[in-house]
């Protein structure tokens, strides 16, 4: 368990939440202060999905309770918990997928409602309404903001809200097939983005050439360091297939920028300028090829910052 922490001078927040961002990857929980979306404290713990939803949702309670406690040690009032997701999560915080984490029709919001009131989110959306207030995303009024990790998904911004959609699944950016004819041979492809261009796809197109296998994209990004050619083509393969999705994106709905976060989509190096280059490349409207295409300034902890902002939205 990782925990970092510290106590601003000058806050003059009188409320704090309990923000969780529960991955594929890691569950990231702190006690944010609001309103300014200080971190004060942050402890972070691997996720393991595949050992069922029961195993994850008992490392989320005790996380948030953990956090609590902390909170009570420093005389601080919490608020309430925000939850975000990596999941689709309909208007009123119900979970409708099950892809990585199964927590699909299992009573997230009154099983953590029971330490304090609760809101969950869609991971995406927590993480572009922080970038909203507090990062990238706050000279615009109106931009989108792509989570390029464990999965890639998206959320439309517009006056510092985020967009849900009329269910809550207007994020669906790269779990869906991009069916394709080819000419020449006849073949119906069906390709999915997140086979391609997420995380764990790097890992699994790199072992496909490779004798000496990787668990994970982070190793095959390490790999493109070191120079091996294989690892550069995956990376670049993959950077190119997501330019493809957001260039579309783009072009269908002109935002004044993109803002991309995640742990792949803020890795940098060869997949972030594919990644740039094709989405430019696949922008059709000349006045609009150069639109700002910004880091996430919040980095891996926007999601938790924003599921704290969300509960803060839904109580204050």
């Amino acid at each position: 368990m990782l925990e970092t922490g510290f106590l601003p001078n000058g806050e003059t927040a009188q409320v704090y939440a309990i923000g969780l961002d529960v991955g594929g990857t890691h569950i990231r929980g702190g006690l944010v202060a609001l309103p300014s979306g200080r971190i004060i404290t942050q402890r972070i713990l691997p996720t393991e999905p595949k050992r069922g939803g029961e195993a994850v949702l008992a490392d989320g309670l005790n996380l948030a309770k953990t956090l609590i406690a902390e909170s009570a040690k420093l005389d601080l009032k919490v608020l309430g918990i925000g939850i975000g997701v990596c999941e689709l999560a309909d208007l009123e915080g119900n979970l409708t997928s099950s892809h990585t984490i199964a927590w699909k029709g299992l009573p997230i919001q009154d099983t953590f409602s029971r330490l304090a009131p609760c809101v969950v989110e869609s991971d995406v959306r927590a993480a572009a309404l922080a970038e909203a207030r507090f990062g990238a995303g706050q000279p615009f009024k109106f931009f989108t903001y792509v989570t390029v990790g464990t999965g890639i998904s998206s959320c439309l911004v517009q006056s510092g809200r985020v967009y849900a959609g009329a269910r809550g699944n207007a994020l669906i950016l790269a779990s869906s097939p991009l069916t394709t004819l080819c000419p020449a041979c006849g073949t119906h492809y069906q390709t999915v983005l997140e086979d391609v261009a997420a995380g764990p796809a790097l890992a699994i197109r790199y072992n496909r050439i490779q004798v000496s296998q990787v668990s994970s994209g982070e190793e095959v990004m390490a790999a493109v360091d070191r120079g091996n050619p294989d690892a550069i083509g995956v990376v670049q393969t993959a950077g190119e297939a997501l330019g493809v999705s957001i260039g579309f994106m783009v072009n269908v709905l002109d935002p004044e920028a993109v803002v991309v976060g995640g742990g792949l989509g803020l890795a940098g190096g060869l997949y972030w300028s594919s990644f740039v280059s094709s989405t430019r490349a696949h922008i059709w409207a000349d006045n609009t090829r150069d639109l700002p295409i910004l880091p996430a300034q919040l980095g891996t902890d926007a999601g938790l910052v924003g599921a704290a902002v969300a509960l803060g939205e839904r109580l204050l």
